[in-house]
């Protein structure tokens, strides 16, 4: 596709069909294809990924590489296993397609930066799905905080506590080092909302516990941040609790989960707090202080699928109407702060570079 050119539809593969695959996949097929993308083809292996392509009628390949060069399509959703995220991504960047990779960017930062170097080079767009930042709610939130709502941010708390079925963990890479575990699958969503709400972090603390299920990756985690202008944040993690108090069953995001409209995320300054999802807040009218009655408001923010919102950015970004709102680089920063509670949990706390690619221990 011609960049600037509004007039045609992207044609989209999605290579990997597996549950967050098929989530794409499925608003491809119900959505307007002139603003989200037409899928013309799926790149899986799978047995099982032959029969979802041929029940509704999508050219169907087992290797990628042999579809790319089939179909030449103008955008590649990349919902592989994380490991095979940045070599898929450099095959498609090496054939002019641009990328839209689930998060995380890769499973490594240095598999990171090696997409961000290879984007740089070729001139091929990389849109890395940290798709909450598509949410309205979330938009809503980091617009309010910006123009002064909370005042100067000084505490966030966020809980992310669910149950994952047993079913669940029947695929092995959820069960292994370096891939699976609710830090790398789950708690970069949050640090990643962080950082576009609050920003930039300056070090961390962790601990993590595998008492639940005794996999070789962690059930859950509590982490301690620091941010660059002096807030801290607390995050309450485990895919191993009967808790409602978790991001995707209060938003509503993913409609196949249970619906919990609770509150999973308080940010607070010295103005005012904000909680999420429901964009409620708190702040005074007038005098200041624990003797004064707050006052109680909410924000408006109108409800959207952010799937169906970050298609249709990627279909802009092809058509270079618009630059990505979630870059290589600005995801591996998130992902190298996602690794570090890794190794604050096994070797102690960290602190950040100004550039925020690399840690050190304290």
């Amino acid at each position: 596709m011609t960049a600037g050119n509004t007039k045609m539809d992207a044609r989209l593969a999605v290579i990997g069909a597996g549950a967050i695959g098929r989530l794409h996949i499925d608003v491809l097929l119900k959505g307007d294809a002139t603003s989200i993308g037409r899928l013309v083809a799926i790149a899986d292996p799978a047995e099982a990924a032959r029969v979802f392509a041929a029940e509704r009628g999508i050219p169907w390949f087992a290797d990628h590489l042999a579809m790319l060069d089939e179909v030449c399509p103008d955008g590649a959703v990349i919902a592989t296993p994380n490991a095979a995220h940045a070599p898929v991504a450099l095959a498609c960047m090496a054939r002019g397609v641009a990328v839209l990779v689930e998060k995380p960017i890769a499973e490594t930062v240095e598999a990171a930066r090696a997409i961000a170097e290879a984007s740089r080079r070729t001139g091929v767009p990389v849109l890395v799905g940290h798709h909450r930042r598509h949410n309205p709610v979330i938009r809503a939130a980091k617009a309010a905080i910006a123009d002064g709502l909370i005042g100067m941010p000084t505490i966030a708390t966020v809980a992310a506590t669910f149950l994952k079925p047993d079913s669940y963990f029947t695929v092995d890479w959820r069960r292994q080092t370096g891939e699976g575990g609710p830090i790398l699958i789950n708690l970069i969503h949050e640090i990643d909302l962080l950082r576009f709400l609050l920003g930039e972090i300056d070090g961390l603390q962790a601990m993590r516990s595998n008492a639940v299920r005794g996999f070789a990756v962690e059930d859950t985690a509590a982490v301690l941040l620091r941010l660059r202008n002096g807030a801290l944040a607390t995050l309450s993690l485990s895919d191993a609790t009967a808790s409602p108090r978790n991001w995707d069953l209060a938003s509503g995001e993913i409609p196949s989960l249970a619906r919990h409209p609770v509150e999973t995320h308080f940010l607070s300054g010295t103005g005012g707090s904000l909680a999420l999802p429901s964009l409620e807040y708190w702040s005074y009218a007038g005098e200041r202080g624990w003797h004064v009655p707050m006052t109680r408001g909410r924000l408006s923010g109108e409800a959207a699928n952010p799937y169906v919102n970050q298609l249709r950015h990627f279909v802009r970004v092809i058509r270079g109407e618009e630059e990505p709102i979630v870059g290589a680089d600005d995801a591996t920063r998130t992902l190298t702060a996602t690794l570090a509670v890794h190794q604050a949990a096994d070797g102690g706390p960290v602190v950040f570079a100004e550039d925020g690619f690399s840690v050190r221990r304290l």
